[in-house]
């Protein structure tokens, strides 16, 4: 049986906010913020939502995969910043898709959180449970950004990437001899370093214990611990993935990485050795989306024809948790 990703869609919020907006807000600079990180721009809801960018994330994978929401059997959606805690956002993005005979359901591993939930998609069609799934990340972070912290508002944005995903009988041998769909998948975590990237959600507070005091609502990080995590372990799981499927880092085309920071993606090249050529990057214009910035990316380079048929991809990031994950798959 092989898995494969038939379909990819994202959907992005109209509002740009640049790095010149912010130097409004906060004490930075253009500058500044660009040699840190790379990001210039980022995209900022105007009243889209987890759920509304999600759906037209899907919308747009189904079409390219050539499927009607009636042929959908589950719906996966990871993210971190759902705007309802009940119902869970996968199923208001299967009534928004009208996608009624779907399974559904939610999946938090913050910004590792797509790869994630296609690693659950995978499992269930592989066990031949369902024939295909739509796996979305989408984020609405600037809802958890605290606007007076330079240290975290310069970095996220808004936004929704699918992929739709298909199990096949017989697997599919491209023109270069590649076997088309998924190769190897890999996640793990590190719970002690957990709080390093964190974000509080409502305090136990019922009739029964005294009243306490909420805790802050917005996103908190050590910057330089993340930073020092994701340049040992990203570079770590990629390799993992590839020696578990006998594979050299030559042999991959294309390396998918979250956008988190130009300089973690700069410094993973550097580790394992590739040339940077080999690392697409938007993080220019949409910054840190969290979940959504692998989906978003393959999106972007698949439409733009940059990947062909037969490709080597690895997809690769990290999260709060700490989580971090990789997969393999020929186009």
């Amino acid at each position: 049986m092989t898995i494969a990703i038939t379909g990819t869609g994202s959907a992005l919020p109209e509002k740009i906010v640049t790095n010149f907006d912010l130097e409004k807000l906060v004490e930075t600079t253009d500058e500044w913020i660009q040699k840190r990180t790379g990001i210039a721009e980022r995209r900022i809801s105007d009243g889209e939502t987890v759920s509304t960018l999600a759906a037209g994330a899907c919308k747009k994978a189904l079409e390219m995969a050539g499927k009607t929401a009636d042929e959908v059997d589950l719906i996966l959606v990871a993210t971190c910043s759902p705007e309802m805690l009940l119902p869970c956002c996968a199923c208001q993005v299967q009534e928004l898709l009208g996608a009624s005979g779907a399974a559904a359901f939610d999946l938090n591993a913050a910004c590792s959180g797509f790869l994630f939930a296609l690693n659950t998609a995978y499992a269930y069609l592989h066990a031949g449970i369902y024939r295909n799934a739509l796996v979305v990340g989408s984020e609405v972070l600037s809802k958890l950004v605290d606007w007076k912290d330079r240290g975290t508002c310069i970095l996220f944005g808004d936004g929704a990437g699918a992929a739709f995903v298909e199990a096949g009988a017989e697997a599919i041998i491209r023109s270069n001899g590649r076997r088309a769909g998924m190769e190897c998948m890999v996640q793990g975590a590190d719970g002690t370093k957990g709080m390093v990237l964190s974000c509080a959600e409502r305090a136990v507070n019922n009739a029964f214990i005294p009243e306490r005091q909420a805790e802050s609502p917005y996103i908190r990080m050590d910057g330089q611990e993340v930073y020092k995590f994701a340049t040992k372990q990203v570079p770590a799981c990629i390799q993992d993935a590839l020696d578990r499927v006998g594979l050299a880092v030559e042999d991959v085309d294309w390396f998918i990485l979250h956008q988190a920071n130009v300089r973690i993606i700069e410094s993973v090249a550097k580790r394992l050795k590739v040339d940077i050529a080999k690392f697409p990057m938007n993080i220019h214009q949409i910054g840190n989306m969290s979940s959504a910035t692998i989906p978003v990316l393959l999106d972007e380079w698949n439409r733009s024809g940059s990947i062909r048929e037969g490709d080597r991809l690895v997809l690769s990031g990290f999260g709060a948790g700490l989580t971090y994950g990789a997969s393999v798959l020929v186009w």
